[in-house]
């Protein structure tokens, strides 16, 4: 699993790095908050489950691929959802739940992590 999350995170801060030269090189910085949870949430965080999976999960756990997509999924639709609202192509209305769902998935794949965590340094 860690190195699905160090694919993920690679690609999420390669995505993050094109779209910061893209909205400097147009001189458009609208998606500027957009740009900053890509490479929070989906580099920064998705790297750090990388480095939790080498080094404390290196034992099979039945949470971690429902942890992974999870993760995963609920970061692609808060990024999708930030993208268009803040593109102007859709309102705070239709894009609450979304976000609201989106954030819970995320959290819970926090949560899990955390469990996992736990259960493998308490067996050390």
């Amino acid at each position: 699993m860690d190195r699905k999350y160090l694919l993920s995170a690679l690609g999420y801060g390669l995505l993050g790095l094109l779209f910061g030269i893209y909205m400097a090189h147009s001189h458009d910085y609208v998606q500027h908050v957009t740009h900053a949870h890509i490479m929070l949430l989906g580099f920064v965080v998705s790297f750090v489950y990388a480095v939790c999976h080498k080094l404390w999960l290196v034992t099979p756990d039945s949470l971690a691929a429902p942890q992974y997509w999870l993760h995963q999924l609920g970061t692609l639709a808060v990024l999708v959802s930030m993208f268009l609202y803040y593109g102007g192509y859709m309102g705070m209305e239709m894009l609450a739940p979304v976000l609201a769902l989106a954030s819970l998935a995320v959290v819970l794949a926090l949560v899990m992590i955390k469990v996992m965590v736990i259960r493998a340094t308490r067996k050390a």
